[in-house]
């Protein structure tokens, strides 16, 4: 299967581009450095695009799926700027790849657009499915902006998968070794109230998730990218310092998380439990269901 990512350099994007080419298919990688990413050698059984395409109007030929994981980072402080660049980064980039779509002669058949599990919000109490409302706060309204953009190829015949992803842990990038840090350090203990849910994924369910996406016609809409199990945050604390052999005792309180964070810090001192339904419901079967089984791979 021929495959075009968007966003193919981040933590994510390598990882699915070195599971794909595995599994035997054709990877097209879209990028702003397409020169840099030309001769590294990480890339060299990718043919590598300049993003944006210019001139070439038939960029997509023969392409049967598209992915799409372009977006700044959200590990960082919130500042008005920095909301801005979140905010654009993704639905700029979803409406121009939906653009290019619309010019194919030959469309690909689905895009998986990814997606956060920061659309519903953040609660203590409610347990969240792809049949859940959205919330109102900052990362909501992105996600749900982003989200909007991508079905707009839904008109152009193209199945459109909204990938709801939740805390994705892996070893060389995301938010792991930050979150591990502590317990290293052997300063690890409760952070917050504890009571805090993680909804977090192994990052070869991750790319196991998209390709079963692609290849799997009955998947199409939001889907959630979870671990069956998820955890409170005192959980997460105690199975990370029991797979490092280390203690699990000093607290992190919430206002000081406050203060160094500033509006980010409610992604960690809030939380949301999210279940992905569909992807059981539909025969997905995952790696790493369980977070220590996760960790004592990635640790």
């Amino acid at each position: 299967m021929r495959i075009a990512i968007v966003g193919g350099t981040g933590f994510i994007g390598q990882a699915l581009i070195h599971y794909l080419l595995e599994q035997g298919d054709q990877v097209v990688l879209f990028s702003r450095s397409a020169d840099v990413y030309r001769s590294d050698p990480n890339f060299k059984h990718v043919q590598v695009v300049s993003w944006p395409p210019q001139g070439q109007p038939d960029c997509l030929a023969g392409t049967e799926a598209v992915v799409n994981l372009a977006g700044e980072t959200i590990n960082q402080r919130w500042t008005a700027r920095a909301k801005q660049r979140i905010f654009t980064s993704r639905v700029e980039t979803t409406r121009h790849l939906v653009r290019l779509i619309r010019e194919q002669k030959l469309k690909p058949k689905v895009l998986v657009n990814a997606s956060a599990i920061g659309y519903y919000g953040t609660s203590f109490e409610d347990v969240f499915t792809e049949e859940s409302g959205p919330g109102t706060d900052f990362l909501a309204k992105v996600t749900q902006a982003w989200e909007q953009e991508a079905v707009q190829a839904v008109p152009l015949g193209v199945r459109v998968i909204r990938m709801r992803l939740g805390v994705v842990l892996g070893k060389s990038g995301g938010a792991l070794e930050k979150m591990l840090l502590p317990y290293r350090l052997y300063i690890g203990g409760t952070v917050g109230s504890g009571r805090q849910w993680v909804s977090w994924v192994h990052i070869q369910d991750v790319v196991r998730a998209i390709r079963f996406a692609i290849s799997n016609p009955d998947l199409d809409g939001p889907v959630n990218v979870t671990a069956p199990h998820p955890v409170q945050m005192k959980t997460f604390g105690k199975t990370a310092a029991k797979v490092l052999g280390r203690p699990y005792w000093l607290p992190a309180p919430g206002f000081a998380l406050k203060l160094l964070l500033g509006e980010m810090s409610g992604l960690i001192l809030k939380g949301q439990c999210v279940k992905p339904d569909k992807l059981l419901k539909t025969g997905f079967k995952f790696q790493f269901p369980r977070l220590e089984e996760a960790l004592r791979d990635l640790v």
